[in-house]
C-alpha cells in the first residue's frame, strides 16, 4: 500500500508534465498512467515495473500530434500496441536487446536533449517549437521576451528537485519519504499561488469533451513509419527498464540478506537462506505483450502511448514493493484522482511541470553510459545517434546510428597493421588485426619487398583470415621457399592458424569437453627418454639451428618452424609441442629457444578443404627409436613429464591472460570473500565448481574436509590456524564446508578398523568420529538430499559430516565471535561427483523440535542473463 501511494504521488505530476510536453490533452496523460498501472501491471512479465506515459516517447508523440492531430495519434498508438503484441508473441524481446547499447542509449540521450530544449521554452513562459533544432534557434528570441514569474517558478522547482534527496538529519530522512517530484511541484504551486497568481496553470477540460481515436488520415507510408517508430521506442524503453528493475530488485534482496544475516544465524539460518534464494527474472516476452495490450487500450480510451519507466519503477522498488499489487493500486489511485482532484490539479503552474520534465530529459543523458561507450571505443556511434535524433528525428537517427556502427565494425575489421623488423639477417613480419581482402594489397607489397633467400617469421595476431588473404600468404610462402628462403608462421600465443582439422588433436581442440586427457601425454608428443645402456642413440636426420641473439623472433613466446632447404648435417634432435589451434599448413611449431630448418616436399600445397598430405619433416616429427618396456624409473619420468608439460602449457596459454590480474593481486594483496574448506580428493576442483578465479577463495583442503574442534588440535593446528587467519586477518564474509560423494575418508570410517590406529592417517580421521556418532544418534534428524534419501550409508555419512564439521567450526572462538557480531555466515555444501551437481544445506522445520538438515540442489543460471546483468 505505501509503495503504491509513493508511486502515485510521483506519477501525477509526471503524467501531467509529459502531456504538456507532447502537446496532448492533459487528461490523456492521466489515462495512460492509469492504464499502464492497471493493465500492464496485471499482465506484465516484470511485476515491479511501473508503466505509464514515457519521456522517451515525448519527441515521437509530439511530432505525430503536430502532423496528424490528436485523434489520429490515438489510432497510431493502437497500431503500435498491436505490433508490440505480435512481436511479444513471436518471442522477439531478447532480439530487441541485441541492438548495440551505444545506439540504444544514444537514442534515449538524443530524446532527452530534445525534451530539455522543448521544456526550457515552457519554463521561460513560452511555447516549444516543432523540432529540437527550431527550439535551439528560437531560444534567443524567447529569452528576449521572458517574464520573471515563470522562470522563477521553474528555478524553484529545479532547486527542490536537486536538493530534496540531500536533506540532512532525521527531519531530512522523514521528508525524503515524499517523492522529490511531488515536493517540488507542490511547493512551486504554493509559491505561485502566493507570488504569481496570474501565471499559466494546468487546464483540465471536461471529461465530456474528451477526444477518442478516429480512423487514420494521411499517407500510408507516413502512418506506418509513425507506428513503427512509436513501437520501437516504447519497446526499447520498456525492456531496458525491465532489465534495470531486475538489477534493483537483486540489489535490494542482497542488502536485506546481509542485514538479516545475524538473525538468520540465530534462527538456524532459515531466514537468511530464504532471502538468499535467486530472484525470478523478468519474462521479457510477456512484458512486451503486456505493453502492447496497454498501448492498445490506452489508445482506445484516448490516452498517450505507454511504456515502462525507470523513474517510476525505481521508486516502486525503493519504496518496498514486493509484487504487482503496488503497480496496479497506483493506477487505481490515479484513476480516482483524475475524477476527484480536478480542482487541485488545475492549480499546478505549467512552468513547474516543464521544469520537472526538463530535468527528466537531462537525466536521460547518462554520464555513466558515456563513459561506458567511450571505454568500449563506441563513442562515435553514440554521438552519431544523438546527432541524428536531434537533426532528423528518432527513426532516422536510429538508422544513422546503425550505419555508424556498421562503418566502425568494418573499419576495425579492415584495419590491419603490418610491420617488418630485421635482425642478424632474419625478418619478423608482424600482422596485427584481421586479414581480409582489404589488407591483401598492403600485405602483398610488404612480403614482396623481402629478400628472396631470407629467413622470415610471419606472426599473425588475429582471429580471422578470409580466403583471399589465405591464398596470398600461401602463394608467397611457396614462392619464397622455392627461391631458397625459409618461412615460419606463428600466432600471438604460439598457436597454429588455419591448420587442417584432420591434423588437430581432438582432445586439445578449443571448446571441447575436458576429459582428463593430455595431448602432451600422447606418444607422438612424448619427450625423448634416456637411452638405456647398450642401446646407443641413433642420430636424427636434421640439424639444430644455433640459438639466435637476444631480441630475435625466436626468443618470443611464440612457436613456429622454419621450412626451407634440408640441411645435410646431423645432430641431436629437439622436440616441440603441437598447439591446439590453426596456422597455414606449411608451418610447424618452433620452440622458445630455437627454430628448426626443414624443407617442404615438392608438390601441391595444402588448401583449407583438402585432406592433409604428409607433413614436412621437422624436428618434432622425427621417428623415435623403439623403447624397452616401461620400468619404475620410466614411470617416474612420465609423471614428471606430465607435470612439466602442464606447467609449460600454463606458461604459454594461460599466463599471458591472467598476468595482469595476478600483478594487481600481488600489489594489492589478497582479499578473498570466502574461506572454502573441502576435501583433498583430486576429483574436486574448487575453482571449477564455484566458477571462481584468483583472489576469490581462501581454500583449505584436507582428507575428509574435517574441522577439528579447537580443544582437540593437540598435534595439528593447520586448520585452526587457517580459520583464524581467514576470519581475523583476511576478514572473510562466509565460510563453506564442502563434502562430496564417494569420499574415501568416510568409506574408511565405515570400514573395518585397522590393526593399529597409531598412524598419521587414523590420528587425523578421529576428527570424523563425531560424524559417525551423529549418524547413529537419535537426537539429530538424518541429513538428506532434497527429494530423495541418501543412496547408501557412505552418502549418509558424507552429508552428516558436513553438518557435523559446521558444528565444530562454530566452536572456534574467532568464528563464534564473528557470528555473534552478525558479520560471518556459515554454509554447508555437497558436491555429487558423478552427477556434477552441487547442493546447499538448508535447515527446515522437522518433526518435533529437531530441524531437518536438507541439501537443496543449485539450479543452473542462464549465461545470457548473467552476462547482461553482470552477476
Amino acid at each position: 500500500m505505501s509503495a503504491s501511494i509513493t508511486v502515485f504521488l510521483l506519477a501525477i505530476p509526471m503524467s501531467l508534465g509529459l502531456a504538456v510536453a507532447m502537446g496532448a490533452p492533459l487528461e490523456a496523460g492521466l489515462i495512460s498512467a492509469a492504464v499502464g498501472g492497471i493493465v500492464a501491471g496485471l499482465l506484465g512479465g516484470t511485476p515491479l515495473q511501473v508503466s505509464g506515459p514515457s519521456a522517451g516517447l515525448t519527441v515521437v508523440t509530439a511530432e505525430v500530434i503536430q502532423i496528424y492531430g490528436w485523434r489520429t495519434t490515438c489510432a497510431i498508438t493502437i497500431g503500435a500496441g498491436l505490433l508490440q503484441l505480435m512481436l511479444g508473441s513471436l518471442r522477439a524481446a531478447r532480439s530487441a536487446l541485441a541492438v548495440s547499447p551505444a545506439i540504444v542509449h544514444g537514442t534515449l540521450a538524443g530524446i532527452g536533449v530534445a525534451i530539455a530544449l522543448a521544456q526550457l521554452h515552457i519554463v521561460l513562459g513560452g511555447s516549444p517549437q516543432s523540432s529540437a533544432i527550431s527550439n535551439a534557434l528560437h531560444l534567443p528570441e524567447q529569452l528576449a521576451r521572458v517574464s520573471p514569474a515563470a522562470p522563477l517558478i521553474g528555478a524553484l522547482t529545479i532547486a527542490i528537485l536537486v536538493l530534496w534527496p540531500r536533506l540532512p538529519g532525521r527531519a531530512g530522512r522523514l521528508l525524503r519519504r515524499v517523492p522529490a517530484a511531488l515536493a517540488s511541484v507542490g511547493l512551486a504551486t504554493a509559491a505561485a499561488a502566493w507570488a504569481a497568481p496570474s501565471i499559466a496553470r494546468v487546464d483540465l477540460p471536461s471529461w465530456r469533451s474528451h477526444a477518442f481515436p478516429e480512423m487514420p488520415q494521411g499517407p500510408l507510408l507516413g502512418l506506418a513509419t509513425a507506428v513503427f517508430t512509436m513501437m520501437l521506442v516504447a519497446s526499447l524503453e520498456s525492456l531496458l527498464a525491465a532489465v534495470a528493475v531486475d538489477k534493483l530488485a537483486a540489489d535490494r534482496s542482497r542488502e536485506r540478506a546481509a542485514g538479516a544475516a545475524s538473525a538468520g544465524e540465530e534462527q538456524g539460518e532459515v531466514g537468511a537462506a530464504r532471502l538468499s534464494l535467486p530472484l525470478k527474472r523478468s519474462d521479457l516476452d510477456r512484458e512486451l505483450r503486456a505493453q502492447g495490450i496497454a498501448n492498445a487500450v490506452s489508445g482506445l480510451l484516448g490516452g498517450l502511448a505507454v511504456s515502462g519507466g525507470a523513474v517510476r519503477s525505481s521508486a516502486n522498488v525503493r519504496a518496498g514493493a514486493t509484487g504487482r499489487a503496488s503497480t496496479v493500486l497506483h493506477g487505481v489511485w490515479i484513476l480516482l484522482a483524475s475524477v476527484l482532484l480536478v480542482t487541485a490539479l488545475e492549480c499546478i503552474p505549467l512552468a513547474a511541470l516543464g521544469a520537472l520534465v526538463m530535468m527528466v530529459g537531462l537525466k536521460m543523458v547518462s554520464f555513466a553510459h558515456i563513459r561506458n561507450v567511450h571505454r568500449h571505443r563506441e563513442f562515435l556511434v553514440y554521438g552519431a545517434t544523438i546527432a541524428g535524433v536531434l537533426l532528423v528525428g528518432v527513426l532516422k537517427g536510429v538508422a544513422i546510428g546503425i550505419a555508424a556502427a556498421v562503418v566502425v565494425a568494418l573499419h576495425r575489421l579492415a584495419r590491419t597493421r603490418i610491420s617488418v623488423t630485421e635482425r642478424d639477417g632474419r625478418y619478423l613480419v608482424v600482422v596485427r588485426g584481421q586479414l581480409t581482402f582489404l589488407a591483401v594489397p598492403r600485405l602483398s607489397r610488404t612480403l614482396g619487398r623481402l629478400p628472396q633467400d631470407a629467413d622470415v617469421v610471419v606472426e599473425l595476431d588475429g582471429f580471422f583470415m578470409d580466403h583471399a588473404a589465405y591464398e596470398t600468404i600461401q602463394d608467397w610462402s611457396n614462392a619464397h621457399s622455392a627461391h631458397g628462403g625459409r618461412v615460419a608462421f606463428a600466432g600471438r600465443s604460439g598457436g597454429r592458424i588455419a591448420e587442417p582439422t584432420s591434423s588437430a588433436h581432438s582432445c586439445c581442440r578449443p571448446w571441447t569437453p575436458w576429459r582428463n586427457h593430455h595431448c602432451h601425454d600422447q606418444p607422438e608428443h612424448a619427450p625423448p627418454t634416456s637411452t638405456p645402456a647398450g642401446h646407443p642413440a641413433e642420430p636424427p636426420a636434421t640439424a639444430p639451428v644455433p640459438a639466435p641473439a637476444p631480441g630475435t623472433a625466436a626468443e618470443s613466446t611464440h612457436t613456429a618452424t622454419l621450412t626451407g632447404p634440408a640441411p645435410t648435417t646431423a645432430a641431436a634432435s629437439a622436440t616441440t609441442r603441437h598447439a591446439p589451434s590453426r596456422m597455414p599448413p606449411s608451418a610447424e611449431p618452433r620452440t622458445k629457444s630455437s627454430a628448426s630448418l626443414t624443407s617442404p616436399p615438392p608438390g601441391p600445397q595444402l588448401t583449407p578443404t583438402s585432406p592433409a598430405p604428409p607433413q614436412p619433416t621437422s624436428l618434432a616429427s622425427v621417428p623415435r627409436l623403439a623403447q624397452p618396456a616401461p620400468t619404475a624409473r620410466a614411470s617416474l619420468a612420465s609423471g614428471a613429464h606430465r607435470l612439466v608439460r602442464g606447467i609449460s602449457s600454463f606458461q604459454r596459454d594461460t599466463a599471458p591472460l591472467v598476468r595482469g590480474e595476478l600483478a594487481r593481486l600481488a600489489e594489492e594483496g589478497q582479499r578473498p570473500s570466502q574461506l572454502f574448506i573441502t576435501c583433498a580428493d583430486s576429483r574436486l576442483v574448487t575453482s571449477m565448481i564455484t566458477a571462481s578465479g584468483p583472489g576469490d577463495l581462501f581454500t583449505v583442503r584436507n582428507i575428509g574436509n574435517l574441522v577439528p574442534p579447537p580443544e582437540t588440535e593437540d598435534g595439528d593446528h593447520s586448520v585452526g590456524a587457517a580459520i583464524e587467519y581467514a576470519v581475523d586477518t583476511l576478514g572473510v564474509d562466509s565460510i563453506t564446508v564442502c563434502g562430496h560423494s564417494g569420499c574415501g575418508a568416510m568409506n574408511a570410517l565405515l570400514g573395518a578398523e585397522p590393526d593399529t590406529r597409531d598412524t598419521p592417517l587414523w590420528r587425523w580421521l578421529r576428527h570424523g568420529l563425531p560424524s559417525l556418532e551423529r549418524v547413529a544418534s537419535r537426537n539429530h534428524a538424518p541429513a538428506r538430499l532434497s527429494g530423495r534419501q541418501p543412496a547408501d550409508a557412505a552418502e549418509q555419512l558424507c552429508l552428516t559430516n558436513v553438518v557435523q564439521q559446521l558444528d565444530h567450526l562454530r566452536a572456534h572462538p574467532p568464528v563464534a565471535r564473528r557470528i555473534a557480531d552478525g558479520t560471518l555466515q556459515l554454509h554447508g555444501m555437497y558436491f555429487h561427483v558423478a552427477e556434477a551437481q552441487s547442493y546447499l544445506l538448508t535447515e527446515r522445520t522437522g518433526t518435533g523440535n529437531r530441524p531437518d538438515e536438507v541439501f537443496d540442489p543449485v539450479a543452473p543460471a542462464q549465461p545470457a542473463e548473467l552476462a547482461r546483468t553482470g552477476a
